[in-house]
């Protein structure tokens, strides 16, 4: 089904002001620190703004609605898990980054552990930020193949090919601001779709969408079996794995991912830093649960009148805003998919061209001209995109196989390659050493491929001794392997610390003193 005219207009005007919001932004960058953390001059709501962009994406407004759909708010709890996260990172982690670093977060690993550290850091983090913007690209090209009938390999590199244009011209700074529009945008978008599913008339009395979802389970939050026996289960993924996965996934990237970490340094004081952090979680949780209801409601609706839904569970947003959301709305609708999507592209690319630019080009060219800098950084940008459109032209969704989210947590799970152990390794203990951390990190390397080699699901190998549990607990499992391993290594082999050891490690005191 091809878009009115009406819904073509609205979703030009919504692309025209933030392109132009764009430019007009970007005049002011003159420097690397312009283009990369906006001068160290965003207030607090502004940095809380950025930090949703960074998690608000096209796999929000598509995926979750899908994956209720599909299995009901299996993934609300481990969402919601972020708050408590957030409560940590607020007092500890962002007062410690802004004295520590200036705009990488792996600084901090090259201070702690060294160069091999520091490069494990970084690559791994721009391992699992391409798979997550191929994630965020897939996701908006199905909205925009079911939206407009265009082919799904097409709206995929033209959609991409746009945003990596437009992540160039742009920097944080009018990341940030573009931001507050789109996720106004967005928000409105996700009110009026559930207006129009409550209220719907062909589906009965107000609210009976409602009523059917919760009878047959789509508001449930799945298996709470608490057993040996389901860590063993690699197609039933229990609430206490999720929450396993989710936890370990919030304090990776707020804790050791550039894209969050980049964020604190934007705001303007230590305490900005720190609010725009802890609202940040008030604003995206309310977000993620929204759609989650969408697609509760959803369900009931196409269950109630009987309408013929899409084969895939992916593409249930987007059939149902074409087919059954009236002109006009329908544009401001796409315009709000495809804002969720530029700003959180637009964010993530900034962040990994930062790392490249800053912990690889930097670390080897360290005199390096600030103009030149500039140029790699927009290079990187480039480069990132093409392969988180490799990313996205592999993950496309085929019959029978599980929601793209479903697969994106556990392989996103896995992608983290022991970050988290990583840094609590050199933030926790003043005992860890550099030769501890690099057995650590060899060890965890061997555990995953291990792991991903025997994992029950997709075995590629058969050993004697073969990982039988749920696959998404590789990842889990990767940050206590590069912790332990690590930790013992530096007891029993000793190697080289910093002197400034203590200023490295967490201690009370010393974020008393920040303060």
């Amino acid at each position: 089904m091809n878009l009115h005219t009406l819904d073509y207009l609205v979703l030009a005007a919504y692309a025209v002001g933030i392109v132009t919001l764009t430019f007009i932004v970007s005049r002011r960058q003159k420097t690397s620190e312009d283009y990369f953390v906006a001068g160290r001059s965003m207030p607090a709501w502004a940095v809380a703004m950025a930090l949703m962009a960074a998690l608000i994406s096209s796999s929000t407004v598509i995926g979750h609605p899908a994956t209720v759909y599909q299995k009901g708010m299996i993934l609300l709890l481990g969402n919601a898990s972020l708050l408590f996260v957030l409560i940590f990172v607020s007092r500890v982690i962002v007062p410690f980054y802004r004295h520590v670093i200036g705009m990488s977060a792996y600084e901090y690993i090259g201070q702690r552990f060294g160069v091999g550290g520091r490069l494990y850091a970084s690559a791994g983090f721009v391992a699992s930020c391409v798979f997550d913007l191929g994630l965020t690209l897939l996701t908006t090209a199905i909205a925009l193949n079911i939206m407009t009938g265009w082919n799904l390999t097409d709206v995929l590199f033209w959609t991409a090919g746009f945003t990596i244009l437009y992540t160039m011209i742009g920097g944080m700074e009018a990341v940030v601001w573009s931001s507050v529009i789109q996720g106004s945008v967005l928000i409105g978008a996700a009110l009026m779709m559930i207006g129009r599913l409550v209220f719907a008339p062909e589906a009965g009395a107000p609210g009976a969408v409602v009523v059917e979802a919760w009878r047959d389970g789509r508001f449930g939050l799945g298996s709470f079996e608490f057993s040996w026996k389901s860590l063993f289960d690699p197609e039933v993924t229990t609430q206490w794995i999720f929450l396993l996965a989710y936890l370990g996934n919030w304090c990776r990237r707020y804790i050791a991912d550039q894209h969050m970490v980049q964020r604190y340094l934007i705001a303007r004081t230590d305490r900005d830093a720190s609010r725009g952090a802890f609202w940040n979680g008030f604003l995206c949780v309310p977000v993620w649960a929204t759609f989650m209801t969408i697609g509760a409601c959803l369900y009931g609706y196409y269950k109630l009148t009987g309408n013929a839904g899409p084969e895939l569970s992916d593409n249930i947003v987007p059939h149902f805003i074409v087919h059954y959301m009236p002109a006009g709305f329908v544009g401001l609708i796409l315009a709000a998919i495809i804002a969720a999507t530029m700003s959180s592209i637009s964010a993530d690319l900034n962040s990994i061209a930062t790392v490249i630019t800053t912990d690889h080009v930097g670390h080897f060219v360290p005199n390096m001209a600030d103009r030149t800098r500039l140029r790699v950084g927009r290079l990187m940008v480039v480069v990132a995109g093409l392969l988180a459109m490799a990313v996205a032209y592999l993950m496309r969704p085929t019959a029978g196989a599980a929601s793209v989210m479903e697969r994106g947590v556990t392989v996103a799970a896995i992608l983290s390659g022991g970050m988290l152990g990583l840094f609590f390794l050199g933030f926790l203990t003043r005992r860890a050493t550099r030769r501890g951390c690099y057995i650590g990190i060899f060890a965890c390397a061997v555990f995953t491929a291990w792991g991903l080699l025997t994992e029950p699901k997709h075995r590629v190998l058969d050993l004697p001794f073969n990982f039988e549990m749920n696959p998404i607990l590789i990842g889990v499992f990767s940050h206590a392997v590069l912790f332990g391993v690590g930790y013992l290594a530096s007891l029993l082999f000793g190697g080289h610390r910093p002197e400034n050891v203590e200023q490295l490690t967490f201690r009370r005191a010393s974020l008393k003193k920040m303060g």
